[in-house]
């Protein structure tokens, strides 16, 4: 029988609210008619405490039992009804107590003085300069990344309000607050929002003072074991004042809808949802254009189409959604890099009184059709495309958690270049700003809200709130998302502990996939198994199975057999069996590990192995072997993950874990910063897996690459095998020009493979072929002491906003222009212009120098910079790189 999710995607009914597209959120202040969206990231002052000091609660939770729980306020009650926006059931919204809370903290009103704290702008994450806890008995460990995530954050800034805005309606929009926001104006306590990932929006209009200085104060709260990775501090997304006269389109209040669509026309229908704030009834006229969107500068190009117009009558307090539909005649269809393009449409609705307009809300879409069938996988306006994803945290390496649209993007240009075309949100709402790069860069995306539900992962994650806020906290992350093309699909968890309580844990799966289908009927709901099966209740509750790891079997393989823990054999033919009609994905894969440019001897004569003390690694070092065999205890190899996808074709495509490095999880040595899953590093640099998976997803590409290096002097006279990642069929290895065989992939092969070379200094190179035809090659040779550094940045300008970046990587060389694989020299940063350092890193998980340190040693001949900017700076940018005994390096950045 065919599923509803074998059909077209985009179809069905309309619900209220939506999203608003944040495409020009690079841009300080956005000014339309009736509205003005201004940022208010600027002059921030900032004080952080370790412990509660202020004696607020947003509720009671462990960490803070120390409390003199007689004098301390729980808020909760004040909170909460923030969410009532997002609560249908009119009977379980909550009301607000009387007056306000009974604390009076000092920081909340105009009288404090802040002269003292320190001056910060947005988005600002207060644990990423560090310094690192170094060592066991320490508040915060390897698991959210030894950094000073915790603590209670107080942000305060004046707020300048003209007498000409009397009248109108002033929302605070908050991207993300790492956690438990509570917000006053000028000491009112006016709401706030728990979970530290979600993007919220507050009225203020109820406290402002229409004419004189304003006071903002935003309280974070920051719990140890709150997370299983990094989660960053403090305010680190963008923060808005939206001005809007009270009739206007509601917070995400669209929601655009392709019902057919084909390359002669497509059948469009849109909701539009307003809201009146005003005192009495109100008369409006709502049109919506339809334009092409370009796509760097986010403005609208040449009308398209039109919906029908029509006029509203909203009674005091009320709010009304419609339905439109247009025709758009050849529409340019939205679809993923690696096979289509991802053209963009942008709708922009006027409200009028009068003949006056009162309101421009902007709505960024793309149309285009899924098609989820349990054979052919995922297809994208009909055509098949295999997801070659990747797994993503939130944080930006060595900038942390403080979202920048820059860094964002190099991320993503690094994977499209490996042949990525996915991404899956691991394991919560990213910044409304990567999903506009998704859409912009063609990748799709599975986008996920959550890492746990009401059984615990860590001892105060979402448990502690899921009862109060998983319905608007579900409901707000769909409509702020739903109109973005790049998401295929919802993810409601992530190997959530409810897997193993059956029936139980089924019914909260199946109650938040009905959520998710109110706000959004054109997308399945998954959720990433690890430990359920196909005969279990839990993946009946799924709309498509997203597995983790249990595709290619966990523990089953040869050289996992010593191992404790679960131990489960390849499950897609099973799932496909028990559901032949629904799509099924690997939703993680691999969690293979290795530290960029480093290799442990005797290499493993398998195809996967996991990493110890006599197998890929070395617990004194921390060091884990880049011949990329080796993986976590429940994790394998790529080339064991490419054969059980090989031998399951029905497999719609993978989401490998990880695509870059991360801080935190730093499996398998807790003693470290950041974890050794990524394919790159966290500065950004490729480890040798990154030419395996391009090999795989970028068959086009004639790309040969050799491990390891081949600068081994205590080495010489011992077997040192060479491994080449190469999308030929054919390679033949020489040392010093001497043959040491010719190879062919067998089936289910995906490396070439010379195990017994004795290593000899000089050079190796191969040659590869391609059905017969000479393919690539490539060379690598013993390099010699270290004379000279090299700095490269990744663009030649940057803009000058106070924002942008450049990223400059720094390698150690020999005389011969050859790096030096073992170099450590420290290297120092200096930059003259118009910009500062921001960072330095190197990809070395071990390393506990603090991120803003302008010295750095390399790693594996590597070193990186991350340099800023100054806003209004114009000329060049010289940044230089010095390192004792060596011959430094210089370039030049221009800022525009």
């Amino acid at each position: 029988m065919a599923s509803k999710w074998e059909r077209v995607a985009f179809f069905g009914l309309l619900l209220l609210g939506a999203f608003h597209s944040t495409i020009a959120s690079a841009l300080p202040n956005i000014t339309t008619s009736g509205r003005q969206r201004i940022s208010l990231n600027n002059e921030w002052r900032f004080r952080r405490t370790e412990k509660n000091v202020d004696n607020l609660l947003y509720d009671y939770r462990s960490d803070n039992s120390n409390l003199n729980t007689t004098g301390a306020e729980v808020l909760k009650p004040y909170i909460l009804p923030s969410a009532n926006d997002f609560i249908t059931d009119p009977a379980a919204r909550h009301t607000r107590p009387d007056g306000g809370p009974r604390s009076n903290v000092s920081f909340t009103g105009e009288g404090f003085d802040d002269s003292k704290w320190e001056s910060v702008t947005l988005p600002h994450d207060w644990a990423i300069k560090g310094p690192f806890y170094v060592g066991d008995s320490v508040p915060v460990t390897g698991g959210m990344g030894r950094l000073p995530v915790q603590g209670v954050g107080w942000y305060r800034r004046k707020l300048d309000v003209s007498s000409s805005d009397r009248g109108k309606i002033l929302y605070l929009d908050i991207d993300g607050a790492q956690s438990y926001a509570m917000v006053w104006l000028n000491g009112h306590l006016v709401g706030g929002w728990p979970y530290g990932y979600a993007s919220f929006r507050l009225n203020l209009t109820p406290y402002v003072k229409f004419q004189g200085e304003n006071i903002l104060a935003i309280r974070v709260d920051n719990p140890t074991d709150s997370s299983r990775w990094y989660p960053g501090g403090g305010i680190y997304r963008n923060v808005w004042l939206t001005k809007v006269e009270p009739i206007h389109v509601s917070q995400w209040g669209t929601y655009v809808v392709t019902d057919e669509a084909t390359l002669e026309s497509a059948k469009m229908r849109m909701v539009v949802q307003i809201v009146n704030k005003a005192n009495s009834t109100g008369t409006v006229e709502v049109a919506t254009d339809i334009h092409l969107l370009d796509p760097e500068s986010g403005r609208a190009g040449a009308k398209v189409a039109q919906f029908l117009r029509f006029t509203r009558n909203l009674t005091a307090g009320s709010s009304e959604a419609t339905t439109q539909a247009a025709v758009i005649q050849k529409p340019l269809l939205w679809g993923p890099w690696t096979t289509q393009k991802p053209n963009m449409y942008v709708a922009i609705t006027r409200l009028s009184s009068n003949n006056k307009v009162i309101d421009t809300y902007d709505t960024h879409f793309g149309i285009r059709t899924f098609t989820y069938n349990g054979d052919k996988g995922l297809l994208v306006n009909g055509a098949p495309v295999r997801i070659q994803g990747v797994n993503q945290h939130h944080d930006l390496g060595a900038i942390g958690a403080a979202f920048n649209l820059r860094a964002a993007q190099r991320q993503l240009e690094i994977l499209r270049d490996l042949g990525c075309n996915a991404i899956r949100m691991s394991h919560n709402p990213p910044a409304p700003e990567l999903l506009e790069l998704t859409d912009r860069m063609g990748f799709l995306v599975t986008d996920e809200i959550f890492d746990s539900w009401q059984r615990n992962k860590t001892k105060n994650d979402f448990h502690l709130i899921f009862d109060d806020w998983h319905e608007p906290d579900l409901r707000a992350f769909i409509r702020r998302d739903r109109n973005h093309p790049s998401i295929f699909a919802w993810s409601i968890g992530n190997e959530v502990g409810e897997q193993y309580t059956n029936e139980t844990g089924a019914a909260v799966a199946q109650m938040l996939r009905e959520i998710a289908h109110e706000e959004d009927p054109t997308r399945p709901v998954t959720a990433s198994m690890n430990y359920a099966k196909p005969y279990m209740p839990f993946p009946q509750a799924l709309d498509i199975l997203n597995v983790n790891y249990q595709g290619e079997g966990i523990r089953n393989a040869p050289a996992y057999s010593h191992l404790t823990g679960i131990v489960t054999p390849p499950q897609y033919k099973a799932f496909h069996d028990t559901f032949p009609e629904k799509l099924l994905l690997s939703s993680e894969t691999a969690a293979a590990l290795s530290t960029r440019g480093t290799y442990i001897f005797p290499v493993v004569n398998g195809t996967s192995a996991p990493v110890n003390n006599t197998s890929g690694g070395n617990s004194t070092s921390r060091l884990v072997s880049a011949y990329e065999l080796y993986s976590a205890d429940f994790g394998s190899s790529p080339d064991k993950v490419f054969a059980a996808q090989d031998q399951n074709p029905f497999v719609a495509g993978e989401f490998v874990w990880s695509g870059f490095d991360y801080i935190g999880e730093p499996t398998p040595y807790y003693a470290a910063r950041s974890s050794y899953f990524g394919i790159v590093d966290l500065a950004g640099f490729p480890k040798d897996r990154y030419y395996l998976y391009q090999s795989r997803w970028r068959p086009e590409v004639k790309l040969a690459h050799i491990l390891p290096h081949w600068t081994w002097p205590e080495r010489v006279g011992l077997v040192t095998p060479v491994h080449v990642f190469s999308s030929g069929d054919e390679a033949e290895l020489f040392l010093n020009g001497k043959s040491l065989g010719r190879q062919k992939k067998d089936e289910y092969e995906y490396r070439f493979r010379w195990d017994d070379v004795v290593y000899q200094p000089g050079e190796l190179h191969v040659a590869t072929y391609k059905d017969d035809q000479p393919w690539a090659e490539a060379t690598t040779q013993t390099a010699g002491p270290a004379t000279r550094l090299r700095i490269t940045t990744d663009r030649k300008s940057i803009a000058a906003d106070g924002k942008d970046l450049a990223f400059a990587k720094v390698e150690v060389l020999d005389k011969e222009g050859v790096v030096v694989p073992g170099a450590d020299n420290e290297v120092t940063f200096e930059v003259e212009g118009r910009g500062q350092l921001v960072a330095t890193d190197n990809g070395d998980p071990r390393d506990f120098t603090p991120f803003p340190s302008r010295t750095r040693k390399a790693f594996s001949g590597l070193a990186l910079g991350i340099f800023r900017s100054e806003e209004g700076g114009r000329g060049g940018l010289k940044i230089k790189a010095t390192a004792e005994g060596l011959e430094g390096g210089e370039v030049v950045v221009q800022v525009e």
